[in-house]
């Protein structure tokens, strides 16, 4: 649900306000009207460096010694090094004095590699050539020749190696101590993590300060500054006595739509996880609602049928008790276990386990099977039947929640296109349902239909505007029941992915386990054994990585577009962050 929030105003002496706004930072509870970016070169410089502290933070917390800018040029250097040594790792030890004294007297020494096949053994009688090395198909040849007299052979000179074997090795061993040396002062420095950290909030509490002091309203000739900031209505009696000690003259009034005030989500701690997905969307307006509690619901029983597996299920809650391991994941633990528990759930209902149909297997209990939905309704598939109608419930609630909030921001009279639609697609559905199970008599039940469609076309074609022209009304209800007719078709037919990928995800683990089992032939002991486990871990590896996507993709286009479409959520409103030392 959404927090009430209460608008403060806050007059004060210009002098007064540094002291004021170091007070409210300390109570943690104030939403201050501030900038959202830098405003000028000093905030600029001051983000920046709380940004580059951050990022050092990350780097240090991931143990991603490669993001450190020194360790990757030294790792660079030893690449670099590597390679130097293995071009002169065939020409040997180089003795350079020796080669010196030889040059001043004259004597030249020429390089050549050659293919094995292009080499001349008579080219060591003809010239002064020494073979020095023989690898990898190549001969590295060197010729001793008088200065002037360069050796007339049909293939080109490479340069002479500039060092020896020897320096190019101890190039490498000291850039690998160097490396070494700068792994021992970052894991150092994972020690000082939580001073870090501090200091990272000091900075960012000292930013928030500053683009709060320099967005102030200037008033009564630059003597006095005014404020404007929001707080949780629950923390009013306290906050209004800190306010009282503070001697700025302030004004409270409950928050309305028209202040844009800043937006804080109250759920328990199941619906909690599940924030994060909201506001991957955008938190709600002040006079919306909170979807994260039906989010909550249906994201998971989508995520759930579109694995489709108990095996997959099993498998994310073992990986989300270790995310709880993994500081910079933690918090998306709770949430990935969870899902791992509805999709065990709902994957014994599909009965699929590892691509097995456990429905088909004997040993599984009768009452077991009893859960397992199997078979056809009205000779189509039960699960895909399923699907829609948990479609439908799940465009019926939007519907019911958009009248509910329609009237309650509009009032009842300035609603009544909206209840028009809602009765008639809801009722209709409700209806239809008390006609198959035959609650109600035939007779009774059509005149019952018949009332309804009236009512419902007064709403939609007469009074979806009571402060317009009828005629305009009735224009403006076909143009809206064309839209509807056609889109809730396809928002409904939508839903067909629940089934469609929870059957893929099933028919590809069960591939994988029938390639697996091929390979086990007579079911000796053997390479057979061998490929038949690779094929299965690979395979199913595969399969879970491509359904945990679809399964995540593909529930939040359902909330975001289906859901959100018929629910009239706006999805604008902005993430309330109270002025403090902590954030």
């Amino acid at each position: 649900m959404i927090e009430k929030m209460t608008k403060y105003s806050f007059i004060l002496l210009d002098r007064e306000k540094e002291g004021f706004l170091d007070e409210l930072s300390q109570l943690g509870v104030m939403d201050i009207q501030r900038s959202a970016k830098p405003i000028d070169e000093r905030s600029a410089e001051m983000l920046g460096r709380a940004e580059s502290l951050h990022r050092r933070i990350t780097l240090l917390e991931n143990g991603d010694w490669a993001r450190d800018e020194q360790y990757a040029a030294l790792l660079a250097d030893k690449e670099e090094a590597e390679r130097d040594y293995a071009a002169r790792e065939p020409w040997g030890k180089i003795d350079s004095g020796r080669i010196a004294q030889l040059e001043k007297s004259g004597i030249l020494f020429h390089y050549y590699i050659i293919p094995e096949k292009q080499y001349d053994p008579l080219w060591e009688e003809e010239y002064a050539a020494r073979v020095v090395n023989r690898m990898r198909g190549k001969v590295y040849l060197t010729i001793a020749a008088p200065m002037g007299q360069e050796p007339d052979l049909p293939i080109k000179e490479v340069p002479r190696p500039d060092s020896s074997l020897e320096e190019a090795h101890r190039r490498i061993d000291d850039i690998t101590a160097a490396i070494a040396r700068r792994e021992e002062t970052l894991r150092d420095e994972q020690e000082k993590l939580p001073a870090l950290k501090a200091d990272y909030a000091a900075r960012k509490h000292d930013l928030d300060l500053y683009w709060a002091r320099a967005t102030g309203e200037r008033a009564a000739e630059d003597h006095l500054v005014v404020y404007e900031g929001f707080a949780p209505s629950a923390s009013g009696p306290a906050l209004s006595a800190k306010l009282d000690k503070s001697g700025a003259l302030w004004f409270a009034e409950p928050a309305s739509p028209e202040d844009n005030p800043p937006i804080q989500l109250k759920n328990n701690r199941f619906v909690k996880m599940f924030e994060v997905l909201t506001d991957m969307y955008g938190r709600p307006d002040y006079n919306e609602f909170d979807p994260t509690p039906y989010i909550s619901i249906f994201f998971m029983l989508f995520f759930a049928m579109c694995m489709g597996d108990a095996g997959y299920g099993l498998l994310l809650i073992i990986g989300g008790l270790l995310l709880r391991k993994v500081e910079s994941f933690k918090d998306l633990a709770p949430l990935v276990t969870t899902l791992g528990a509805a999709t065990f759930v709902i994957g014994i209902v599909m009965h699929t386990f590892f691509g097995v149909d456990i429905a088909a297997l004997p040993w599984v209990p009768s009452w077991l099977k009893a859960v397992m939905i199997t078979g056809t309704i009205a000779g189509f598939e039960a699960q895909m039947v399923l699907s829609l109608a948990i479609g439908v419930i799940h465009l019926c609630l939007a519907m019911v929640i958009k009248t509910v909030y329609a009237t309650r921001n509009k009032g009842f009279l300035g609603s009544l296109g909206v209840w028009g639609w809602t009765l008639l697609i809801v009722g209709g559905v409700i209806l239809a349902a008390i006609g198959m199970l035959k609650l109600v008599p035939a007779d009774v039940l059509k005149w019952i239909v018949i009332a309804l469609g009236v009512v419902s076309a007064l709403g939609i074609f007469l009074f979806n505007d009571i402060h317009r022209n009828p005629l305009k009304n009735i224009g403006s209800g076909l143009w809206e029941t064309y839209n509807t007719v056609t889109g809730l078709l396809g928002d409904v037919l939508s839903y067909l992915r629940l089934y469609a990928l929870g059957l893929a995800g099933g028919m590809l683990g069960k591939a994988f386990n029938d390639i697996a089992t091929m390979t086990l032939g007579d079911g000796g002991f053997g390479f057979g054994w061998l490929a038949f486990a690779l094929i299965l871990i690979i395979g199913h590896a595969l399969n879970l990585a491509m359904c945990c996507l679809g399964a995540f993709v593909h529930p939040l286009r359902l909330n975001f577009l289906e859901f959100f479409k018929n629910s009239g959520y706006d999805g604008k409103g902005r993430k309330y962050q109270p002025l403090g030392n902590n954030n």
